[in-house]
């Protein structure tokens, strides 16, 4: 809604397309009609537990677009049981990491050609909790839905500083961010004890963003000329924070690109 205010294009990326035209026509209504070529709200289905889905949301975008001057890697699926995509991939992993990252690297190519023009990764304060097991990357050994779900959000980061790393000279920029604890339905899969709820949503209605709160940071990176030329940076309430060493480590975040490559077939 804040974009198309701002008179942007925005292209939708929904995988349940009823939900997303929903959507759509409730935040069109809440933004206003505006003139014609004042900002356009468009959906498309894609569905980040899918490669197959993510290749033709692609193909599509390419084959309409002329440019596109700001990716934002938004979507997340958190604590969840343990479940697997599409192309059998642990579901947090899967969905918060491999399908973004095919994502990006399809449509690079126009990121370039728009120059300058941004990648905003998603990410959360969680990263702290996780660890990037190359012996284990897809959960066969064990699974723990909240180490994993931090172990996704640890390669976000280490995943935009790559390509912050890729990009440098081309006019792209990437930075990754923490939205904060946000109320939305992210959390469906937290069970909390029925007794517990009224406790939960009191404390939540305190204490948690509002979805237009926790999209600040997201907005402020996808549009500020403040940020302009800054990459491979990360924050928090719109303003740059400081990663543990673990976020920052080159080695791990060029081994993960390379084996997040071969995991999503863009190289055998």
């Amino acid at each position: 809604a804040e974009l198309l205010r701002m008179r942007a294009r925005v292209i939708m990326g929904c995988r349940d397309r009823a939900r997303a035209e929903r959507a759509a026509r409730e935040i069109r209504a809440e933004v206003g009609e505006r003139a014609e070529g004042e900002g356009e709200l468009v959906v498309r289905e894609l569905d980040l537990a899918s490669l197959r889905s993510v290749r033709a949301f692609c193909h599509r975008v390419l084959q309409e677009e002329s440019r596109l001057d700001v990716l934002i890697n938004n979507a997340g699926i958190f604590q969840c049981p343990y479940m697997k995509t599409e192309d059998g991939f642990e579901m947090q992993f899967g969905v918060n990491h491999l399908g973004h990252f095919l994502l990006t690297n399809l449509l690079l190519g126009l990121l370039k050609n728009s120059a300058p023009s941004r990648v905003v990764v998603v990410s959360s304060k969680l990263y702290k909790y996780g660890e990037i097991n190359f012996e284990d990357l897809n959960s066969e050994i064990s699974y723990n839905k909240s180490f994993c779900y931090s172990r996704s959000k640890l390669a976000n980061i280490l995943f935009a500083r790559e390509l912050a790393r890729r990009l440098e000279g081309t006019g792209v920029t990437v930075n990754s961010l923490h939205p904060g604890i946000v109320r939305t339905n992210l959390g469906r899969h937290v069970n909390i004890p029925l007794l517990a709820k009224p406790l939960f949503n009191l404390v939540s209605w305190a204490f948690f963003k509002t979805p237009l709160e926790g999209a600040q940071t997201s907005i402020y990176l996808a549009s500020s000329p403040d940020v302009e030329g800054v990459s491979g940076k990360y924050f928090g309430d719109c303003k740059e924070e400081e990663l543990l060493p673990k976020a920052m480590d080159d080695l791990v975040a060029r081994k993960l690109w390379d084996i997040s490559e071969v995991m999503v077939g863009l190289l055998k």
